[in-house]
């Protein structure tokens, strides 16, 4: 709310100054203004009175303001009333539904990543599926915020998605039971002497689930305990708030990430405070291309400062801050606008736009080189994306892949392992992994 105060000061002061200076331009501007609002009532009323069927103004303005908002970048949306309080919901940690992180795109909506523990993660869903229909009712045509809708509802009851993966000729039915869909919930346990925490997204509760992490290995693996495996893979983001308090629990001092507005009073930065809850211990953060916002802001705070060696493959590449404004007076729910407000840049001023970031050591989980393009999807690859504002950063050109012939589980967290005792280093990567 604070931040929000502010952005709107810089707004007032901005319109004031220019109203002072420039008063016949700002006329000018106001007359086109009020222009297509009227051109905007005409149509709003020549639709209510005329359209086939009785339609509601509520119906009418939604539809407006979604399309108003939706049309400016893959991120920015219009959530009513409904959507605005399952958003609420949402970011306390837990609602009802099948579990998938998703976006819109070609009219179907996307695939980013399956819920860990879900019903859509039981039931095999993968990152770059379509979803086509959702009970036999095409998506085509239907909001995304819809779509969300239709997927979630009451713990126990079914609901059926048409899915289209590449390399399957067919479309098919995958027919999922909602369950209580825990949202970003940390996870953790020893391998061997290595403490491993896995975080799928970033809630209310994220922080404190890390820290509790961090001190249940500490005592199962004691002071034997070589290092930590931060597993930020198919981690779509979330609370900017979380991301800054989990990046500043692995750092002493220095800057976590910064957000630059459109105007140059909006720049904010953050910074870490004393206490590292790992006490210097060494950390592997994974990272694959399903890694995105608010998981890149802590592999990239952490990259900079040195802190961690970034493993795994380049990251989605999604560098913008969304703002979530309630509309309406104070105290009533008429919806939110989710704004694209910021973009955020790492400590040393790297932007990640479009880019993503890029992995200290390349390391695929199997062949991911070889996949479509779909398979692998990033920021550059939504419509409407914002463009990177620098020029395309080197990607790792040596990628480590699992032995030919050998059945490895997890190859990535195996490399992490292996690399946190000593087995591999990323010199020796860099001179002989395998392209």
């Amino acid at each position: 709310m604070k931040r929000l105060a502010f952005v709107a000061l810089g707004i007032v002061i901005g319109f004031a100054a220019a109203a002072g200076l420039l008063p016949s331009a700002q006329g000018a501007n106001n007359a086109g203004a009020y222009r297509q609002l009227n051109l905007f009532s005409e149509a709003f009323e020549r639709v209510r009175d005329n359209y086939v069927r009785p339609v509601q103004d509520s119906e009418l303005i939604n539809a407006a303001i979604e399309g108003m908002v939706s049309n400016l970048d893959p991120h920015s949306s219009y959530m009513d009333s409904k959507s605005y309080s399952d958003f609420q919901i949402q970011i306390k940690g837990e609602f009802s539904g099948v579990g998938i992180e998703v976006t819109m795109e070609g009219g179907l909506i996307k695939v980013i990543s399956p819920i860990d523990d879900t019903p859509a993660a039981k039931a095999g869903l993968k990152t770059g599926d379509f979803i086509a229909a959702i009970d036999g009712k095409p998506i085509q045509g239907m909001a995304l915020n819809d779509a969300i809708d239709k997927m979630r509802g009451p713990a126990g009851t079914n609901v059926t998605l048409t899915i289209l993966r590449t390399g399957d000729k067919k479309p098919f039915d995958v027919t999922l039971t909602r369950a209580p869909v825990q949202v970003d919930k940390v996870k953790w346990h020893r391998e061997g002497d290595v403490g491993y925490i896995r975080v799928p997204g970033f809630n209310e509760q994220t922080d404190d689930g890390v820290q509790k992490a961090v001190r249940d290995l500490k005592k199962q693996i004691g002071p034997s305990l070589k290092g930590y495996v931060l597993d930020l893979r198919n981690n779509p983001g979330g609370s900017l708030d979380q991301a800054i308090k989990v990046s500043d629990d692995f750092l002493n001092a220095g800057e976590v990430v910064s957000t630059r507005g459109r105007h140059p009073e909006d720049t904010q930065r953050f910074d870490a405070e004393a206490g590292d809850v790992t006490d210097g211990k060494r950390v592997i953060v994974l990272i694959n291309a399903g890694t995105a916002s608010a998981s890149e802001i802590v592999a990239g705070a952490l990259q900079d400062h040195q802190r961690a060696t970034i493993v795994g493959m380049t990251s989605f590449g999604k560098g913008s801050v969304q703002t979530v404004i309630p509309l309406g007076p104070a105290g009533e729910n008429d919806g939110a606008l989710r704004l694209t407000t910021a973009r955020y840049y790492t400590p040393s001023g790297h932007s990640i736009q479009a880019e993503g970031i890029v992995p200290n050591i390349g390391v695929a989980q199997g062949n991911e080189e070889d996949q479509p393009k779909i398979e692998r999807p990033s920021e550059a690859d939504l419509p409407g994306h914002l463009a990177p504002e620098e020029a395309a950063k080197k990607r790792a050109a040596n990628i480590v892949r699992p032995p030919q012939g050998k059945k490895i589980d997890d190859f990535q967290l195996s490399y992490a392992v292996d690399l946190l005792h000593g087995k591999v280093s990323v010199a020796a990567t860099k001179s002989t992994a395998a392209r």
